[in-house]
C-alpha cells in the first residue's frame, strides 16, 4: 500500500511538538519570575491548573466517562504522576525562582536531560549512544556558554542556596514524571489522561494552597498577575503537557529530555523581545551548541532492530 505523502512523519511532528512545549516552558519561567511579587507560589502553580482542568474538561468529558473505570484502576500511576508533573514540578520550580538567581536557575534546569538519562537507565534499562552522549555534551557546553556569559569564574563562584535545592528538587521531580511515562496505561485517551493528572495535581496543591492563603500570601489584583495565570494555565500547562506527552511516546523520555537544553536558549530570545536586553556573541555561539546536540541527540537510529 502506498503511503499517503501529504502526512507528517511521527518523529519529525515529535520534534515540533517539543519545540513548542520549550517555547511554553520558557515563557513560564519569564513570566513566573516577572510576577512572583504578585502571585505567591503555590498560588501560581494551583491557578495554572485549575485553569488548564477548567479548559481541557468540555474536551475531556466524554473520554473521562467512557474510561472511568480504567482511570480508576490505574490510580495509582495516575496518582504520581499527578504529583510528579502536576504538583511539584511547577510549585518547586516558582518557590525556587523567588530565592535564587537566573543564573543558577537556568544551570539547575540545564541539568534535567542528565537527571532523565539516570533515571531511565536506573528504571527502564535504557541507554545512550556514544554520539547521543557527544550530543548530550555539547549541549551542556552550550547551556553552560550562556548561563556564564562566557566568564568561567561566573560557574565556579556558584554557591548552593535554598533557591538552587528547590530547583534541583523539581527539575529531578520533572525527570521523574518524563520516565514514569513509560508506565502510562495504554489505551487511555490523551485527554482523559491529562484531565486525571490535572485533578490528581490539583488536589495534591490544595491543602498547601490553603496554607499558603493562611500565611497570608495572597495574589496582588492586577492585569499583569491575571494574564501570567491564563497563560501558565493555556500553553505551558495544557498545551505543553499535551504535546510532550504524545512527543515523548513517539521518541522516548531520552531523546524527549534533550530538548530541555534548548530553554536557556529560548529563555535569553524571550528577553531579548520582552525585555529588551542586547545579546553578545557568546549567546549566539551558546545557542548554535545547544542546537547541535540536540541533533545528534534526535537523530534516528541507523542500525537494524534499533530505535
Amino acid at each position: 500500500m502506498q503511503k499517503d505523502s501529504t502526512k507528517i512523519p511521527g518523529h519529525a511532528l515529535a520534534y515540533t511538538l517539543l519545540l513548542l512545549t520549550v517555547l511554553f516552558w520558557s515563557g513560564n519561567w519569564v513570566v513566573g519570575r516577572a510576577i512572583r511579587g504578585d502571585v505567591p507560589p503555590i498560588a501560581l502553580s494551583f491557578w495554572r491548573w485549575m485553569v488548564a482542568f477548567i479548559c481541557l474538561l468540555p474536551w475531556a468529558w466524554h473520554p473521562v466517562r467512557a474510561q472511568w473505570r480504567d482511570l480508576a484502576r490505574h490510580w495509582r500511576i495516575l496518582v504520581l504522576l499527578g504529583l510528579c508533573g502536576g504538583a511539584c514540578h511547577n510549585a518547586l520550580t516558582y518557590i525556587g525562582l523567588s530565592r535564587t538567581t537566573a543564573t543558577n536557575g537556568a544551570l539547575l534546569a540545564s541539568a534535567t536531560p542528565i537527571m532523565i538519562i539516570g533515571l531511565s537507565w536506573a528504571l527502564l534499562g535504557k541507554g545512550l549512544r556514544l554520539i547521543e552522549w557527544l550530543g548530550v555534551l555539547i549541549s551542556l557546553f552550550g547551556v553552560l556558554a550562556i548561563v556564564s556569559h562566557g566568564e568561567l569564574s561566573l560557574l565556579i563562584e556558584l554557591r548552593p542556596n535554598p533557591g538552587d535545592l528547590w530547583v534541583l528538587v523539581a527539575m529531578f521531580s520533572w525527570a521523574l514524571y518524563t520516565v514514569l511515562l513509560a508506565w502510562r496505561p495504554a489505551g487511555l485517551h490523551p485527554l482523559a489522561f491529562l484531565a486525571a493528572i490535572c485533578a490528581a495535581g490539583l488536589c495534591w496543591l490544595a491543602p498547601f494552597y490553603a496554607w499558603e492563603i493562611a500565611a497570608g500570601q495572597t495574589i496582588k489584583p492586577s492585569l499583569a498577575a491575571y494574564s501570567a495565570i491564563i497563560y501558565a494555565g493555556l500553553f505551558p500547562a495544557l498545551l505543553g503537557f499535551i504535546f510532550w506527552n504524545r512527543a515523548v511516546a513517539e521518541v522516548g523520555s531520552n531523546k524527549a529530555g534533550q530538548f530541555m537544553n534548548l530553554m536557556p536558549a529560548f529563555g535569553t530570545l524571550l528577553a531579548i523581545v520582552f525585555l529588551g536586553e542586547r545579546p553578545g556573541w557568546i549567546h549566539l555561539a551558546g545557542i548554535l551548541l545547544i542546537l547541535s546536540g540536540v541533533y545528534l541527540t534526535s537523530a534516528r537510529r541507523r542500525h537494524p532492530g534499533t530505535s
